[in-house]
């Protein structure tokens, strides 16, 4: 059976645009529409669809201003953000996934862009994640609600004598990970013994807000990675959007470099290149998070980096994944060392890289 889609968007055209991508695809139909929020809430309340489809600037209830709404009435839906790519509407898109959005498309500028057949692919793929995905549970995080670095990293000084050489810590997320990762990285205290690299799926104009988010509710520093960031501990650098990040050893020093290869798994930035790209880094461990996201990335970077280095992998448990993809790719093939909730992650990658 065919998932039902509610498309909200005060463009006639645009509810157009998007209702003939969707109906394309007999995976999905559109089952009904609404020209803003307001609209679309007196629907919810009483019908529920597999995904809503949802803009974000509209008269009488904005996109944001449904999500507070759907929060306070306790109605879950599955919710994908059609965004711009403005620093305005990036930050907004921010809030959204906060607010219990599962995931957002770039909505290019103008319709003839909508109806190329890369957006179209890049829609349907995202909207059957979302579809596919588990129902938010209408949580915020903010700095208050997550528990102290401080009182995490205690459980590292016990072990501390047994941690030696380099480390580094390489995270890939998809679909669900902006939310995810704020209840990771805000754990990570200032004095983690190791850099953190990332590879949050998410197209160009989006990441340098998601770094902006992270730094503002963690003790350590998070910024969007730029071409020549030589590594320091105690930093996490999230990969730019449209590049894929490597990571090269420049006498000694591990530096970012940014490289424009095809998408790889259907992405671009690709998990796989950041971790192969530590093949070469002088590092004595790499420790490998992977969490929630649709598909396979990070399997095939995972298995060739481990060919020639000592890796530690982590993953994100099936239960508190919003898709239980690219985890479940990484368990079948054999590569995990532990499983575990996302509430835990933080607590294992402190104790196999330690404090100073």
């Amino acid at each position: 059976m065919s998932k039902k889609i509610l498309i909200v968007d005060d463009s006639a055209l645009i509810r157009s645009v998007l209702s003939g991508i969707i109906n394309s695809d007999a995976r999905f139909h559109v089952e009904d529409r609404a020209v803003d929020g307001l609209e679309a809430l007196e629907l919810l309340r009483k019908k529920t669809y597999d995904a809503v489809v949802l803009d974000l600037n509209m008269p009488r209830m904005s996109g944001i201003e449904l999500l507070k709404a759907l929060q306070k009435e306790k109605i879950h839906a599955k919710i994908m953000i059609a965004s711009t790519d403005t620093k305005e509407g990036a930050k907004i898109t921010m809030d959204c996934l906060e607010l219990g959005a599962m995931d957002f498309i770039h909505k290019p500028d103008n319709t003839s862009e909508c109806r190329s057949d890369t957006f179209s692919k890049n829609f349907l793929a995202t909207l059957l994640a979302v579809a596919e995905s588990k129902a938010p549970d209408n949580k915020v995080f903010t700095a208050s609600s997550i528990r102290t670095a401080d009182s995490v990293s205690k459980l590292a000084e016990k072990h501390a004598s047994r941690i030696t050489g380099r480390r580094i810590v390489a995270i890939a997320s998809s679909t669900g990970g902006p939310r995810a990762l704020q209840s990771v990285v805000p754990l990570l205290p200032a004095k983690l013994r190791a850099p953190v690299v990332m590879v949050q799926h998410m197209p160009v104009g989006f990441t340098a807000s998601l770094a902006e988010r992270l730094n503002s509710v963690s003790e350590l520093n998070v910024k969007e990675a730029a071409e020549g960031d030589v590594l320091q501990d105690g930093w996490v650098y999230l990969s730019k959007g449209g590049a894929h990040m490597n990571i090269v050893n420049h006498l000694g020093k591990c530096t970012i470099h940014y490289t424009d290869e095809p998408t790889r798994e259907g992405v671009k930035p690709c998990a796989n290149y950041m971790y192969e790209s530590l093949c070469d880094a002088p590092y004595d461990e790499i420790v490998c998070v992977v969490m929630t996201g649709m598909g396979a990335d990070g399997t095939e970077g995972i298995r060739n980096l481990k060919a020639k280095k000592k890796i530690h992998v982590i993953a994100q448990d099936a239960d508190t994944c919003t898709v239980y993809g690219m985890p479940k790719s990484v368990a079948a093939a054999g590569l995990t060392d532990v499983v575990v909730p996302l509430g835990e992650i933080a607590q294992e990658i402190i104790l196999r890289v330690g404090v100073r």
